[in-house]
């Protein structure tokens, strides 16, 4: 090899090298403090552009987790609150078969007619304390909007269940109570009983039951406590309240199956955003032990082109000496 005072060809050499290896230093460098072989689409386009896909699907299965909570979270509420409600309605049965006992005695039947009343105002409180961020799906299915002056803006509600946005819709229980006592749709919880006589208006506790003191299916249960009439109907008192307690027992079965359902779609959807999590991570996540050693050889190839440059240059002093 010539040497040369305008062309250092083994300085070029070493430059060249020194220059690639300083290139994948820092690109090893980048991978090593962020954790991705893929950051940028410079990096890898095709593995960037898939995994900027799975990240969006990633986001919406986290909205649809989300909303899965929340379905699940109303359908808790409406289940503590109804299986409260039952437990309210057997004390209901328990004092209208007292009523069986007391005939004719105007003053335990007065303590009784209070006593029921009571009861009646539990039973519709519990039902619309079971509200969650305004739905509420214990409340009378003629109800819409903010009529009710508490707080409840829905009796349904509809939530995602999948990416491809599919929704799923939980309807007022209402119907199904008013199917089962027989008595509609009503306003208040009491009334689907056909335990109230439907003065009340949403939001307001009854102040008269139909066991004592009104007077359903268009005749007087009780008859101002007369012994003869209050002795007739007892069957039929007896019956309102078992039907109420049936209907809720429907409502309770039914609540069951949903909360079932959303956490199995729940279950299944928190699986599939791990499942996409890490194919995500497949594509761009560096392999932290593979990089380190990595980064550990191409420091002493830097080191050592540095070194082999410094000796290059030097070689175009040596030529002094051949003019001494």
């Amino acid at each position: 090899m010539s040497l040369s005072i305008n062309t250092n060809q083994s300085s070029l050499a070493a430059l060249e090298t020194l220059n690639t290896t300083q290139t994948d230093l820092a690109h090893t460098e980048n991978a090593v403090s962020t954790g991705k072989k893929v950051a940028n689409a410079s990096d890898n386009p095709a593995a960037f552009g898939i995994a900027s896909q799975i990240g969006g699907d990633i986001a919406g299965q986290s909205a649809v987790n989300d909303g899965l909570s929340y379905a699940s979270q109303v359908l808790s509420a409406t289940n503590s609150a109804a299986n409260s409600i039952i437990k309210v309605l057997q004390n209901v049965q328990n004092a209208v078969t007292t009523v069986g006992n007391n005939i004719g005695n105007e003053s335990s039947l007065g303590q009784l007619n209070k006593e029921l009343t009571g009861y009646m105002k539990s039973i519709d409180t519990i039902a619309r304390n079971a509200t969650v961020k305004g739905v509420n799906l214990l409340s009378g299915g003629t109800l819409s909007g903010t009529g009710d002056g508490m707080g409840i803006t829905s009796n349904s509600l509809t939530f995602v269940t999948s990416l491809q946005g599919d929704t799923q819709t939980l309807n007022s229980y209402g119907y199904m109570i008013g199917l089962t006592t027989g008595y509609g749709i009503g306003h208040i919880m009491t009334e689907l009983f056909g335990m109230t006589p439907g003065s009340a208006m949403p939001g307001e506790d009854p102040t008269v039951n139909n066991f004592l003191t009104a007077t359903p299916d268009g005749a007087r249960i009780s008859d101002g406590f007369n012994a003869a009439a209050t002795a007739q109907r007892l069957p039929r008192m007896i019956q309102i309240t078992q039907n109420a307690i049936q209907a809720m027992t429907n409502v309770t079965s039914d609540l069951g199956a949903n909360q079932q359902l959303i956490e199995s779609m729940s279950s299944y959807g928190q699986k599939s955003s791990d499942s996409l999590t890490a194919a995500s991570g497949a594509l761009t996540d560096a392999d932290m032990s593979a990089e380190s050693a990595k980064l550990t050889s191409l420091q002493t190839k830097q080191s050592l082109g540095i070194k082999s440059l410094s000796i290059a240059n030097g070689q175009s002093q040596n030529i002094l000496s051949l003019f001494q």
